[in-house]
């Protein structure tokens, strides 16, 4: 199977673009819900929690993982593929959406100035300008943590004249750059609302669709690993916490209900 985990909802859009282009594939996703958010972390605790979560979807038959969360990409993902994977799984793959998200951004902006909003955790760790700036050192590059967005998205308040408020005053840095990244996949609920605030001028890169399109590139150029994923179209969704309102968040995060099986890490 491919596996894709994140902290919590937002990686079903990720995977929810698997889909579009690699319907054919099965899929086992997990979301760390219990311990949701990852983005306000120390680095020692994100490395743990995703290690725990990728040695799970590999016990359970997962041959490639993607890291959909951003701050697990940005904050573990070396470490797992550096130090983790050639110490336990050296056959198997690990993957993020960082590395993807960062060449989309620099093939689009016109001006060299790029924006990202992301959590605390992720802006903290500096890796969006590292990696721009690994790809193209003359970028100018604006950040912004955005606090108050995933709990707005988890409430269920995208559509409150608050958040609104909110939204203009995260973006008012940007209103320079052309590029503007959202560092964390609950953001693309607002994407509309953040292209009428940023208007026409603006490119915003979703790490979903980007990341979707880098996966099919990834098995074309590694046959070696795609000749081991099976192709039965099933798809599981586990989580590490049930709650009432699951069934609607994940709903407006995958954009259909789906059935979830509770787990422990």
């Amino acid at each position: 199977m491919i596996g894709v985990f994140d902290s919590g909802f937002g990686g079903l859009v990720v995977l929810r673009e698997f889909l579009q282009v690699l319907p054919d594939y099965d899929y086992l996703y997990l979301g760390d819900n219990a311990r949701i958010p990852y983005g306000t972390r120390s680095d020692r605790v994100v490395i743990r929690f995703t290690e725990q979560a990728v040695d799970y979807l590999f016990r359970q038959g997962c041959r490639l993982i993607v890291l959909a969360c951003h701050t697990a990409s940005a904050r573990a993902l070396r470490r797992i593929q550096q130090v983790w994977l050639p110490e336990r799984y050296p056959d198997l793959r690990v993957l993020g959406v960082l590395i993807p998200t960062v060449e989309e951004a620099v093939a689009r902006t016109r001006s060299k100035r790029i924006g990202v909003i992301a959590t605390e955790g992720t802006v903290i760790s500096q890796s969006f300008d590292l990696e721009l700036k690994k790809l193209d050192p003359e970028v100018e590059v604006v950040q912004q943590a955005c606090p108050l967005l995933v709990p707005i998205i988890e409430s269920g308040e995208q559509e409150w004249e608050g958040t609104g408020l909110i939204l203009r005053r995260y973006l008012a840095p940007f209103k320079g750059v052309d590029t503007l990244i959202l560092g964390c996949t609950h953001y693309s609920i607002l994407k509309d609302q953040i292209q009428a605030i940023l208007g026409p001028g603006h490119e915003l890169i979703c790490s979903g669709q980007v990341t979707a399109a880098k996966l099919v590139d990834y098995l074309a150029r590694h046959p070696e690993m795609e000749i081991q994923l099976s192709r039965k179209g099933t798809r599981r969704y586990l989580t590490t916490d049930l709650t009432p309102r699951f069934a609607q968040l994940a709903s407006l995060f995958m954009g259909h209900p789906l059935s979830s099986e509770l787990v422990e890490l």
